[in-house]
């Protein structure tokens, strides 16, 4: 798209990028954004930065698409979709280098940040806080009824420590996916 660029909605609307169609005036294999998931409501789907969805199939009612996290959704043929790909891809890609850029992408967000292993804190602070260099001290599992304060680390853990075997094939498999 440009500036100045007009952007066209309807049945009869051309296919270019930026325009707007009902997905059964789109072509299979298409790249879409901003995807509706019922008639009307604007669009919910791949709106992200950078994302986009493609339109697999049609039927007589309904249209497949495959949205960016590679489910296949079945939405009605009326639903609306833009032509093209939302601007700003890869913008998580990019390093953020220092902690006053992990400061400003957080603040607008959620007191997620920063985050302090209880193993830096002071006893007084946390369980698994003191000692002469950082450690836990004592088991790092805790069961599923202690109290509050003393309920951190590993809760209830079925098991601990460095997966081998067919379960690290199967968590890296989960990871990939």
């Amino acid at each position: 798209m440009y500036t100045g660029q007009f952007v066209y909605c309807g049945k009869k609307a051309n296919l270019m990028v930026g325009n707007v169609l009902p997905l059964r005036s789109i072509p299979e294999g298409a790249v879409v954004c901003n995807v509706e998931h019922h008639v009307g409501d604007r669009g919910v789907f791949a709106r992200c930065s950078g994302d986009y969805a493609i339109v697999i199939s049609h039927n007589p009612d309904n249209d497949t698409v495959k949205l960016p996290s590679g489910a296949k959704k079945i939405v009605p043929s009326g639903c609306r979709a833009m032509i093209g790909q939302v601007a700003g891809g890869g913008r998580t890609e990019k390093p953020m280098l220092k902690a006053g850029n992990a400061y400003h992408k957080y603040r607008v967000k959620r007191n997620c940040w920063p985050k302090v292993r209880g193993v830096a804190m002071n006893p007084v602070e946390h369980p698994h806080g003191g000692g002469n260099h950082q450690h836990i001290g004592h088991a790092s599992t805790v069961r599923r009824d202690a109290p509050p304060g003393q309920k951190v680390g590993l809760i209830a853990a079925r098991r601990t420590g460095r997966l081998r075997g067919q379960a690290a094939a199967t968590a890296s498999k989960a990871d990939k996916a």
